[in-house]
């Protein structure tokens, strides 16, 4: 069986996307899981931090207890999104502990998140949770940059941001980061950001976001590795398949299919709220990815 490693490497390599669907709530995972199925698609399914401190995801292990009810090998494999060094509360987290209680559980991949420390203490931090990644067999995602939005108060305007290029990842430090870590996969900004999760704004609508591709294609050069793209909600399809074409292999998805499952919560009606995330899952992966089919591209390669 092909790990998560090689297939993203697949899907970089033949230029589609495998989406990476955030669970906050665990009624959400069954409909995900269904959804890929449906479109005989590949996706990632994943937990952040956040989603257990400031949602209802509940743990690392009543994410994986979830998945393991549900899961489909050919179609889906389980991921542990943001582990932050320091997290948007400007908090440091043990962030070793998680990581080493997530590979425990049989997570099949991992992210550490040191965007928010200086670049020499992200690489030390993501250097070592690299090694113990790399030990277990899994693949480990970084983070260079600042993909703005988890953090509390209201942004800059956005304009301002992405004009001035403001936290965007730097290609000089992109090269050495890669080098100096060893991760597999890099979250870059290029523009993107994060669906707002205080409680004052994460049931509001998302920015519409922008890429700039040609500084995608600079990152993609010097790097030679998959890109991710976080906080893929709400950017314009042209900017999204562009970005597929120029690097980026795995994108991640929250407020989309969160704010669907959330609408319907709201009038307590859970089977709704699963019912809404399964269209939403489907309409992402059809008409806005348009990575229908790739499961059986996937296998395909696998027996090559």
């Amino acid at each position: 069986m092909l790990n998560t490693k090689q297939i993203v490497n697949i899907a970089w390599n033949k230029k589609f996307v495998i989406p990476a669907f955030n669970i906050p709530y665990l009624p959400m995972m069954k409909a995900v899981i269904d959804a890929v199925r449906d479109e005989n698609s590949f996706a990632l399914v994943q937990v952040a931090r956040l989603e257990w401190e400031k949602f209802e995801s509940k743990s690392l292990k009543a994410v994986r207890d979830e998945y393991e009810c549900w899961k489909d090998e050919k179609h889906v494999r389980l991921h542990l999104d943001h582990v932050p060094v320091l997290d948007e509360d400007k908090l440091f987290v043990d962030y070793m502990t998680i990581i080493d209680e997530a590979i425990a559980l049989g997570y099949e991949s991992l992210m550490i998140d040191g965007s928010r420390l200086s670049l020499q203490d992200n690489i030390e931090a993501t250097k070592e949770v690299c090694m113990v990644a790399h030990q277990a067999g899994l693949a480990c995602e970084a983070e260079l940059g600042a993909v703005l939005g988890h953090e509390s108060g209201p942004l800059p305007p956005y304009d301002e941001i992405f004009e001035s290029g403001e936290g965007f990842t730097r290609v000089d430090e992109a090269a050495k980061f890669v080098e100096e870590t060893g991760c597999d996969w890099l979250s870059v900004a290029i523009g993107n950001i994060h669906g707002a999760i205080s409680e004052g704004t994460r049931g509001q609508k998302k920015l519409a976001a922008r890429l700039d591709v040609q500084h995608l294609k600079a990152l993609k050069d010097i790097t030679n590795i998959p890109l991710v793209l976080h906080g893929g909600s709400g950017i314009r399809n042209e900017y999204i398949l562009d970005a597929i074409n120029n690097g980026i292999a795995k994108i991640n998805v929250g407020t989309e299919i969160r704010q669907a499952y959330e609408r319907e919560m709201e009038k307590g009606d859970t089977e709704a709220g699963r019912k809404a995330v399964y269209t939403k899952t489907r309409e992402i992966i059809k008409e806005q990815y348009m990575i229908s089919g790739t499961a059986d591209i996937i296998s395909a390669a696998g027996k090559i």
